[in-house]
């Protein structure tokens, strides 16, 4: 917990007991359900909660706005978002309904008001968003035609509406047909080890 108040360190007291509260609830789940790695879960805060936070780093979302956490799975990165975002509309699908049962009991347990969680593939999903978030669900050129239907014309925000994709290693090939696409290095904005191959693709749409 303290490496995101490192990093975060304007969170409020309900924040910061939400956030606290995370690691003995996923270690009580991930114990019924595979979410974790079981050497991941040692290191939850720094490689889930804190890679979730930083499309945060990047983006202010201001309040009302929709966003569409694709391939969710134990919650990443919705929850923490939510969580940081609470006057921010999450919704959080995933394809495997284990999981989605797992993003609900927790979201319950936090009283966290901001997270609609559904099991639900990205094709089927209607309502119109402003940005989708989601942690290398697939290749992007896959990715794309499931959510761009959902894609808000206008936006709000200094970014125009579009794709946040948390990924890491070499993606040259992998958006050669996204020349609007941005790369930001997590380095930039964390110190770890293990934020040095990690990047944000933001990708307008």
């Amino acid at each position: 917990m303290n490496i995101v108040e490192h990093y975060f360190q304007d969170l409020s007291p309900r924040k910061k007991k939400q956030f606290n509260q995370l690691e003995s609830l996923y270690r009580k789940w991930n114990e019924k359900i595979n979410l974790i790695s079981r050497k991941d879960i040692n290191e939850l805060y720094e490689r889930h909660i804190l890679h979730s936070l930083s499309i945060a780093r990047l983006i202010n979302f201001s309040p009302g706005t929709q966003i569409l956490d694709v391939g969710t799975g134990g919650g990443f990165p919705g929850i923490p978002l939510a969580i940081l975002f609470p006057q921010v509309d999450f919704h959080l699908i995933d394809s495997i309904q284990k999981k989605i049962k797992v993003v609900q009991e927790i979201s319950q347990a936090l009283d966290i008001k901001n997270v609609e969680a559904r099991h639900q593939r990205a094709q089927e999903f209607k309502k119109p968003i402003d940005f989708v978030v989601s942690r290398a669900v697939t290749r992007m050129d896959v990715f794309v035609p499931w959510i761009k239907k959902n894609i808000r014309k206008k936006s709000k925000h200094d970014l125009p509406n579009g794709v946040l994709y948390l990924k890491g290693g070499d993606l040259t090939e992998e958006l050669k047909n996204f020349p609007k696409a941005r790369i930001f290095a997590l380095s930039d904005f964390y110190e770890e080890d293990f934020f040095e191959t990690k990047k944000i693709v933001y990708l307008p749409l």
